[in-house]
């Protein structure tokens, strides 16, 4: 489908592991891992594929189903020859750039960026909204595109299928579907699905499935925490964001999620939001309050069941993360292409002390093996 105001698109992992993180994160904090193997070898290290877990895409034909087939929902688009915006009744962006949409410039930027490939995923507005049919075609639709783009650059993407999460057996259906497409490689999902928390019940076949078929699930923010509190300033983005993503985390470890579901890996953006830096204040609500007392272990204890993208505008809180959680849990993001992302989220990890190994890790090698390649 082509969008009539909108020009058309033209368009390893590390071989060295981290040596010595003493288990799982104890009083909040990890032994200091051991020196690099490259220390005692002298050899250089691999080179390692720069990826960038957190790069956002929308394609025109999905973009064309908002504003088309979406309209009786309340969704509208509308574009010139250098910017779109679109309006739904879950959240509206614009005017945005068509890098978002044009894969040629996305290139342009990954390689002025030095970013060797992108995992695609979709941002606000998901796919949650409008009735049933609809939620499955707007997950149907940016899925094949999605896919279609990694088919035309296999060496350059790769894609993280959305979901229509407000039906189980439609998301099933779709996730059946989509983990069959070419280049997908794991699940993107809101931090909430319509308001509605990832420990609801509703979910639970979801998650079992994509545990089933061991697919890393990737969380973004949106309709986010604080009302009209947050309206001025752009606090709905700047506090409001990492402020879901600590609710969306807290809710996965205390709702018990991690718990049924073992092997779920879950990548937070925003360097993780507020939770770790709050995650004292959960342990000790753990030992004072009955209502947290359903896990077996304190909260912290399951900060390394999550991934966190760099994503942070801050070198010291990615030093804490990998103070205390661990530099194997941390992966490259750039928010590609918002304002409030990274241009240069290579050039960030400049600002932190790491050796050779630990900046390969984060570099690539970390994200490569929880998307398998």
């Amino acid at each position: 489908m082509n969008c009539l105001c909108c020009p058309s698109p033209g368009r390893r992992r590390v071989l060295g592991a981290l040596t010595a993180l003493a288990g799982t994160v104890v009083a909040g904090r990890t032994a200091p891992a051991a020196e690099p193997r490259i220390a005692a070898t002298g050899l250089a290290p691999a080179k390692v594929r720069s990826i960038d877990i957190h790069a956002h895409y929308y394609p025109e034909s999905y973009c064309d189903l908002v504003g088309g087939d979406g309209k009786p929902f309340g969704g509208s688009f509308v574009c010139d020859d250098t910017s779109f915006t679109f309006q739904t009744p879950a959240g509206g962006l614009g005017p945005l750039p068509m890098k978002f949409i044009n894969v040629d410039e996305r290139l342009k930027d990954m390689d002025a960026s030095g970013v060797d490939v992108q995992a695609l995923s979709l941002s606000v507005p998901m796919a949650y909204w409008g009735d049933r049919a609809f939620n499955a075609r707007l997950a149907r639709e940016w899925n094949t595109a999605a896919s279609r783009v990694y088919q035309q650059h296999p060496s350059r993407f790769v894609v993280l299928a959305t979901l229509p999460m407000l039906n189980a057996t439609d998301s099933i259906d779709e996730l059946e579907r989509a983990s069959q497409l070419p280049g997908v490689r794991g699940v993107y999902m809101g931090t909430n699905i319509n308001t509605l928390d990832l420990d609801d019940p509703r979910f639970s076949p979801i998650f079992a499935r994509i545990e089933q078929l061991k697919l890393p699930v990737f969380l973004h923010p949106q309709q986010t925490v604080g009302g009209s509190r947050l309206g001025d300033f752009y606090l709905s983005n700047l506090l409001g964001n990492p402020f879901d993503t600590a609710i969306a985390g807290s809710h996965l470890i205390l709702g018990g999620v991690l718990d049924r579901y073992p092997d779920l890996h879950v990548t937070l953006p925003h360097a993780g939001g507020a939770l770790p830096i709050l995650v004292g204040r959960l342990d000790a609500g753990w030992t004072a309050r009955p209502e947290t007392r359903r896990l077996a272990q304190k909260p912290s204890s399951y900060l390394r069941r999550f991934s966190y993208d760099t994503v942070s505008h801050s070198g010291p809180v990615l030093d804490y993360l990998m103070q205390n959680i661990g530099v194997d849990r941390l992966v490259l993001g750039s928010d590609y292409c918002f304002d409030m992302g990274y241009e240069q989220p290579v050039r960030f990890l400049d600002r932190l002390d790491l050796s050779a190994e630990q900046r390969a890790m984060i570099l690539g090698g970390n994200a490569g093996k929880l998307l398998h390649i």
